[in-house]
This record gives C-alpha cells, sequence and structure tokens, in this order.
C-alpha cells in the first residue's frame, strides 16, 4: 500500500486561496504534471465541487480528471490506474460507500494504491480508507460507519471545525463502537505510508491531530507532531 493522505477538512472547497495540503498530495506523486482524479461521489457529482476541483489542482500544475457515477461512466479501471493521485471529496459517505461497492470501485482503489497511486482525500475522503469512521451521513446525529479497511482503525475529520465531534467520538470509544484511531482538524492532513503514519502536515498554524485511544474506560487524546507547511 502507498501513500494516503486523510485531510480532516477545509480544503480547496472552503480555502481557495490556500492550497497547501493539495500542494503537497501532488508532491507525493514526484511527477512534475501528475495526472489526478477527483471522485465527487459523496456530494452525488455537484458540478460546482467539480468545477472547483478542476480549477484548484489546474492552478497548482495538475492534468485533472473527475469521475461520474450519476451521469455515463466510464471504463473505471482504466480511468483509476491511469492516475498519479486520486482525490476523494467529502459529503455523504454512506451513500458513496454504497455505490463504490455497487460498482466495485474499492478493489480498483486498492490495486490502484499497491501500484503507487496516491490516495487521499477529504471529510468524507478520509475516513473512508479506515476500518471505520465518524460520518454525518444520518440527519439525526453522528454515528459511526464501517469503511474500505484500507488503514487500522477509526478516524474523525472536522475535529475542531464541528462542536459534535469530540463527544460523540469519545462516546464511541467508551462504548466499544468504533476502535482507536485518528482526530484530525481542519487544515491538517495526516500521511499514512505503507498503513502506518509517516507524518501530520497543516495548513494553519496551531491546527492538531491526535490519536484517540481508551484505557481502563478512560480516553486519552494524544497530539501527534505537526509540521506547517508553506502557504500554496
Amino acid at each position: 500500500m502507498s501513500s494516503i493522505i486523510a485531510i480532516g477538512g477545509g480544503g480547496f472547497l472552503a480555502e481557495p486561496r490556500n492550497l497547501a495540503l493539495e500542494k503537497y498530495i501532488l508532491e507525493q506523486t514526484g511527477k512534475e504534471r501528475p495526472r489526478v482524479l477527483m471522485i465527487p461521489t459523496a456530494r452525488g457529482d455537484d458540478g460546482e465541487y467539480v468545477k472547483k476541483f478542476h480549477a484548484a489542482f489546474g492552478e497548482l500544475g495538475a492534468r485533472t480528471a473527475d469521475l461520474p457515477f450519476f451521469h455515463r461512466t466510464p471504463d473505471l479501471r482504466a480511468l483509476i490506474l491511469a492516475q498519479d493521485a486520486i482525490f476523494v471529496g467529502g459529503g455523504n459517505t454512506r451513500s458513496m460507500l454504497a455505490v463504490w461497492r455497487e460498482w466495485g470501485v474499492p478493489p480498483l482503489l486498492k490495486e490502484a494504491s499497491e501500484g503507487g497511486v496516491v490516495l487521499g482525500g477529504q471529510s468524507a475522503g478520509a475516513i473512508c480508507w479506515f476500518e471505520q469512521g465518524i460520518t454525518d451521513s444520518w440527519a439525526d446525529r453522528l454515528r459511526p460507519l464501517d469503511c474500505m479497511s484500507f488503514l487500522p482503525g477509526s478516524c474523525c475529520p472536522h475535529y475542531d471545525g464541528e462542536a459534535e465531534r469530540r463527544p460523540a467520538y469519545h462516546a464511541y470509544l467508551e462504548s466499544g463502537d468504533v476502535k482507536p484511531g485518528y482526530a484530525i482538524e481542519d487544515g491538517v492532513a495526516a500521511h499514512f505510508r505503507h498503513g502506518r503514519l509517516e507524518r501530520v502536515v497543516s495548513k494553519r498554524a496551531g491546527a492538531k491531530a491526535y490519536y484517540v485511544s481508551i484505557d481502563k474506560g478512560t480516553v486519552n487524546e494524544r497530539a501527534l507532531d505537526v509540521t506547517l507547511l508553506p502557504a500554496a
């Protein structure tokens, strides 16, 4: 398994003038003009979101493409395996994974990763790679969701951006409904290589990520070292 970069939130859609995290993803490909595919399933292939992806990553010199599932869908294997990086957007994670599983996408993404394609994304595009994620796919409350298990443990995005995230994650850890894992604030990315955390980077000074676990009924948050990226 190659690099997986999980962003807590606050990417190009929220902050189009600071593309430090997007630039970081592109740098991991080692290519001067990398081919980058956006999969916007979690937002139902929202056209404006896709347009902003092309603008942001195109500004950074990438050759961009997007993969639709709610229009005519192309040859998945050919498109996915032709990329240097794949970016998964935010939105409804449960619906996204249901569509992907129907189309057979998870094994193609695993094959791409094993072939050196950099995988990443924010929010839904962060938690989908883990065994479990904390999601707002349901309207009534945050819930745990079984994901693709490319990475061990659980993940909770928007850890500082949405007030209910921290208490919900703690409650699910205490109840045993989720495994220990990573809490990632907006503007922060956790970079995993071969299934292990390699580094945490941020485009916001003071922003954090944590490894969150439980010991004898007590939730422990271990702050991770964060490298501040230059603005891009």
